[in-house]
């Protein structure tokens, strides 16, 4: 099909396309290298399939936004397939009388897809420019008063149009182009869309039809080689980062697992993050993978609340800055401003709740919260820049190891007048329950401990605490990023905690679990951790608790259940709670955000402690979501959760209450 010349001139193009994008590709990996850490590449074999699988499906874009995924989903299947059509119309335009893939049933197959995702991608693209630019969607972008960088205002859009620019040419041409192949030579029933537009061209001489067929293959292939080096440059490189970023992420116990700071190395000068530079590579390679479809910040609890807090806005802005410094960055130098200058103001620093609704809806594996939470570690151990208000429980941490300051000799006030063995009374139990410090010194967590006592004891299990032996974990600390107090709250207690060697350990509280689960291993604390949800759904399945037909449905009342962030998102705990309440015949009304889509009650991430204001304003809202739902009764599994809600309930004198689960379950437990 091309004559000499002009396949002369496209292995030149192609040449220098193919230079360019080698030396936008060598600056970006220059760039992710500068990173701290390194990659895994043991976990690649384990994870090839599944990414391959996540690749082709675009499962992870399907789990919101149903209508504008689908179309992205047509225009990415597409551009898969477009990798094979585009090989095959080379082949076709430098071999003479070449037709790929033959004439026989492969060959019909494939002319088919072709077909049939030309039309998909044109009409994805349709779709999602309509709603990018005329609909304008307020998803699709961040409040005024979010920190954004102004390119990264001007620059979505102008990308935007660029790409969709040029993939309406580059399939648009193929696919006309086919209709001027099929004109000219013969109809193809296994190209019925091209063969519809072919009629178009009826009466047109055949030497015309050759010509425009000419020139649809330079403009469909032409593009390609002029879009190649901008391709790695514009946002779109995500179709090759998002891959990588679900291959090579470091291997986590949960998305909340933090990596722990070597405090007795003397050789590390900087503790957490504050420049680019100083991010781990996979941070880095975060902000080349972001789609910036908005998707963290529409789940964002802050941001949903009126917080300059958006996890989108952090990754936008790194890439953008990325994009300004990386040729500097790329040498080795260290870049001339720090993350709070260029990517994320303190103040919506302070605002995350750690919740990890970022994380989890991320269509690409980003990690934003992990980038928030690092900035932390780097304010309070390297510049001693946090709110005034978290110094108290800093403080109640290090005096007394809990957050409220109340005297380890007082921690287990709440078990008197019940069977609550110690573990110098029961030195080998079965469970060992760790109590954790709201449960110990709350007064209205307390009921819930002494609920929960109730039911162990109905149920025959042998059971220790700790008492006053028993420490914080460390959970608001770390969370916080006070990583040193954290480090001295956890080495104690696995140290403590190795020597009582439990069998399994249950906690109320899913901070506790997960701190316990996953954060302590790399201390050297190896534990059987499960929630008092999981445990309790496990006796009654052993007949071990035994119900009464008492509950609330048979008074008319109904309930909503609220997932704790740190017990469902972070540790998968989904349906222990829903068995336990559906065994107790309770009522159940699902809220619209639930199991892993649970919104946060705004408790965590140390911002009940240093922004109480932020913390309430949260939890008011899920307080209203709760209240669509006609419940009376919001149960929880958490006393972060129930303290927030229940503050929450009473600024909108709500007439909704809270109960553990622990409280419906335990009057109806039968005694032995």
């Amino acid at each position: 099909m091309l004559s000499t010349i002009e396949k002369i001139i496209f292995l030149l193009a192609a040449l220098a396309s193919l230079y360019g994008a080698s030396q936008v590709a060598l600056r970006i990996s220059r760039i992710i290298r500068r990173g701290q850490g390194k990659v895994d590449w043991s976990v690649v074999p384990r994870r090839l399939f599944s990414v391959l699988l996540k690749t082709a499906t675009f499962a992870p874009v399907f789990r919101a936004r149903p209508l504008p995924s689908l179309f992205h989903g047509l225009v990415g299947w597409g551009f898969i397939y477009y990798l094979l059509i585009n090989l095959g119309d080379v082949l076709e335009g430098f071999i003479p009388h070449y037709r790929f893939l033959g004439e026989g049933i492969v060959g019909d197959l494939y002319r088919l897809g072709g077909d049939l995702l030309s039309v998909g991608v044109l009409s994805g693209m349709v779709a999602l420019a309509v709603r990018r630019f005329i609909l304008k969607p307020p998803s699709l972008t961040a409040r005024e008063d979010v920190f954004l960088l102004p390119e990264a205002r001007a620059g979505i859009r102008r990308d935007s149009s660029i790409v969709a620019g040029f993939i309406f040419i580059h399939v648009g041409a193929r696919f006309v182009g086919q209709s001027f192949r099929i004109a000219a030579h013969a109809p193809d029933t296994w190209q019925p869309a091209a063969n519809a537009l072919a009629k178009l061209w009826d009466g047109w001489q055949s030497s015309a039809l050759i010509v425009a067929e000419h020139v649809a293959f330079w403009l469909a292939l032409g593009t390609i080689l002029a879009f190649v080096p901008y391709f790695l440059y514009s946002k779109h490189i995500h179709l090759i980062m998002a891959p990588l970023n679900f291959l090579l992420k470091p291997e986590r116990r949960s998305i909340g697992e933090l990596s722990k700071l070597d405090f007795e190395d003397e050789s590390v000068e900087q503790f957490g993050v504050l420049r680019l530079e100083e991010l781990s590579w996979e941070q880095i390679l975060d902000a080349y993978a972001c789609i910036m479809c908005y998707r963290c910040q529409e789940v964002c609890p802050a941001y949903n609340t009126g917080k300059v807090l958006s996890p989108a806005a952090l990754e936008i802005n790194k890439r953008y800055y990325i994009n300004k410094e990386g040729a500097r960055l790329a040498k080795g130098e260290a870049s001339q401003q720090t993350l709070l200058e260029i990517a994320i103001p303190p103040e919506a620093i302070w605002a995350c709740t750690a919740c990890g609704a970022c994380i989890d809806i991320c269509p690409v594996g980003n990690e934003p919260m992990r980038d928030i939470l690092d900035i932390r570690r780097a304010l309070i151990l390297m510049e001693n820049d946090f709110p005034d208000q978290l110094q108290t429980a800093f403080r109640g941490m290090e005096r007394t190891a809990n957050p409220w300051n109340i005297a380890s000799a007082e921690r287990l006030n709440w078990a008197q007048g019940l069977n609550v063995p110690t573990i110098e009374q029961n030195p080998e139990p079965e469970i060992l329950w760790w109590v954790g410090c709201a449960p110990a010194t709350d007064a209205r967590a307390q009921k819930t401990a002494r609920a929960f006592a109730q039911i162990l004891n109905r149920a025959g299990v042998n059971f220790a605490v700790l008492g006053k032996a028993e420490q914080c974990t460390g959970d608001s600390a770390r969370r916080a990023g006070n990583e040193y107090l954290f480090n001295e709250l956890a080495t104690a207690n696995v140290e403590l905690l190795n020597q009582v060697a439990p069998q399994r350990i249950v906690t109320t509280c899913p901070h506790c679990l997960h701190t316990l689960k996953n954060e302590y291993p790399a201390f050297g604390g190896h534990y059987h951790v499960v929630h008092h949800s999981q445990l309790i759904f496990e006796l009654i399945q052993e007949g071990k608790i035994r119900l009464a037909g008492s509950s609330s449905s048979e008074n008319g009342e109904s309930l909503t259940f609220h997932d704790p962030c740190y017990l469902g998102r972070h540790n998968g705990v989904i349906d222990a709670p829903r068995q336990v309440l559906m065994a107790a015949q309770q009522s159940l009304v699902e809220m619209k955000d639930h199991g892993r889509k649970s919104f946060c009650c705004g408790a965590g991430g140390g911002v009940r402690g240093g922004f109480p204001d932020y913390s309430v304003e949260t939890s008011m809202k899920r307080v209203k979501e709760a209240e669509t739902t006609g419940a009376s009764i919001i149960t929880c599994v958490c006393p972060f959760c129930w303290r927030n809600l229940n503050d929450a309930i009473d600024a909108l004198k709500s007439k909704m209450q809270m109960l553990d689960i622990v409280e419906i379950l335990e009057p109806i437990v039968k005694r032995k």
